[in-house]
């Protein structure tokens, strides 16, 4: 899988980011890093205990990472989860919104891990 494919199936537009950052080498050391970001964890995390200040970090997080790499795809939808949560409270429009979230996760992280598995070293 090329680091192009990988970008296709998260659903997100590999030359928009190799616009803004200019090197296939930095995309793919960054790509890869996105895996160990503890944000999605913490995020799960706090959803669960129903700290939603944090959850709204969390969420906020991911969506600025998501702009930086251009995955655009959780990066909407972490945006609106964010956008849901800025008061700390949880209201009926976030449950539809974490669903979304956890697919879109699910789908970006199996591309970055395909991705490195078919790139190892």
């Amino acid at each position: 899988m090329t680091i192009q494919e990988c970008y296709a199936a998260m659903g997100s537009d590999y030359e928009e980011v190799l616009g803004r950052l200019r090197s296939p080498r930095i995309i793919q050391k960054f790509i890869l890093k996105f895996l160990d970001d503890g944000s999605y964890r913490q995020l799960e995390e706090s959803l669960a205990a129903e700290n939603y200040p944090e959850a709204f970090r969390a969420a906020h997080t991911i969506k600025g990472v998501c702009q930086n790499l251009n995955l655009s795809r959780l990066g909407a939808s972490s945006a609106a989860l964010a956008d849901a949560l800025r008061s700390g409270q949880w209201n009926d429009a976030a449950a539809p919104l974490v669903a979304q979230v956890r697919e879109d996760y699910q789908i970006t992280a199996a591309a970055i891990r395909a991705f490195r598995e078919a790139n190892p070293g």
